[in-house]
């Protein structure tokens, strides 16, 4: 960026804030406005391009505090100053005759040249690129820009989400890419892929592949953070008696489970160990017990039921539950 900018353009009015705008404000309307005006976002349009430089310009200037403070020093000295090299316009003497104004035709002191020439060796150079040059970024405001994101999106089992495994994808180039599944990775999680998007279209770093996970439903198992749940019949005689039953796991052997005499529908039973494994830990295994009516009866078997009836302990089950709803 040539000096004389520095003097031309009013960097605050640019990006619409107070000269005492702070470090946090300056970079949200900054962001707010390069989402708006970025050549990405408005293909073809000329003046959102030259808006998107002029807000970029601005900000890596005023995001920068040593050239803020430069910047302020040099626009309170006002806009008729020139810089210019070879000889060409008014030159630095417009500038040191600022300091002369209103005292007089006095010999400028050592100090009155340090305080000048500070301003321009700070850092060794005038700005972020010395005089004449610019910064990174679009076409070279506002710092590098980073390339843009790809989604890609997979399916996959239920078994593969819980223990992990590296599977390959087609990118959008059509070339063959590897995603690691991390065990315990989630329905709808995302993975990013760093600095495997596409490339900056100005030298910065390379935007990320985010890969999009679907897991396809378990006919017998669901996920409860790192536990496994599973619903596991029992029939009436093993829930009033009590029982040994066979409990299926997932990827691996069944286990064996007490259930008590006595057991309701509904109660869990847990299996420690067998849930899903990660780095960050081990779930269990719960099972809920859920008691099988018979849908069809022999008249034998019938006759025995009515006969348990008959002997059974008369309480109403629903007692407690119409109590509560009476309130």
């Amino acid at each position: 960026m040539a000096s004389q900018d520095w003097f031309d353009k009013d960097f605050y009015k640019v990006l619409g804030v107070s000269k005492g705008v702070s470090e946090a404000d300056l970079k949200k309307t900054y962001r707010k406005l390069a989402r708006k005006y970025h050549p990405d976002s408005n293909h073809g349009d000329a003046q959102a391009e030259a808006t998107f430089k002029e807000i970029s310009e601005a900000y890596s200037v005023l995001s920068d505090p040593e050239q803020r403070t430069e910047y302020d020093q040099i626009r309170a000295m006002g806009s008729g100053a020139r810089f210019t090299s070879g000889g060409q316009g008014a030159g630095f003497e417009d500038v040191f005759s600022r300091f002369g104004q209103g005292r007089g035709a006095r010999t400028q002191s050592p100090e009155d040249f340090d305080d000048i020439f500070s301003m321009f060796n700070q850092g060794g150079s005038f700005g972020s690129g010395g005089f004449g040059q610019t910064s990174g970024g679009f076409r070279g405001y506002g710092g590098p820009t980073r390339g843009a994101d790809v989604t890609a999106r997979t399916t996959i089992d239920f078994i593969t989400a819980t223990k992990g495994e590296t599977i390959t994808l087609q990118g959008e180039d059509g070339k063959p890419f590897k995603v690691k599944i991390p065990a315990g990775v989630a329905d709808g999680q995302k993975i990013r892929l760093r600095g495997r998007g596409r490339p900056s279209p100005d030298g910065g770093e390379n935007g990320d592949i985010v890969v999009q996970i679907t897991v396809r439903p378990h006919p017998v198992f669901t996920r409860d953070g790192l536990n496994l749940r599973v619903t596991v019949p029992v029939t009436f005689t093993e829930a009033a008696l009590g029982a040994t039953i066979e409990v299926p796991t997932l990827g691996a052997d069944p286990v064996k489970l007490r259930v008590a005499p006595g057991t309701p529908s509904g109660r869990v039973l847990r299996v420690k160990g067998r849930g899903v494994q990660t780095t960050k830990g081990t779930g269990d295994l719960l099972a809920e017990v859920q008691v099988a009516v018979p849908s069809h009866l022999d008249d034998e078997a019938r006759a025995a039921l009515e006969r348990f009836q008959e002997l059974e302990p008369k309480e109403n089950p629903r007692a407690e539950l119409m109590t509560k709803a009476r309130g």
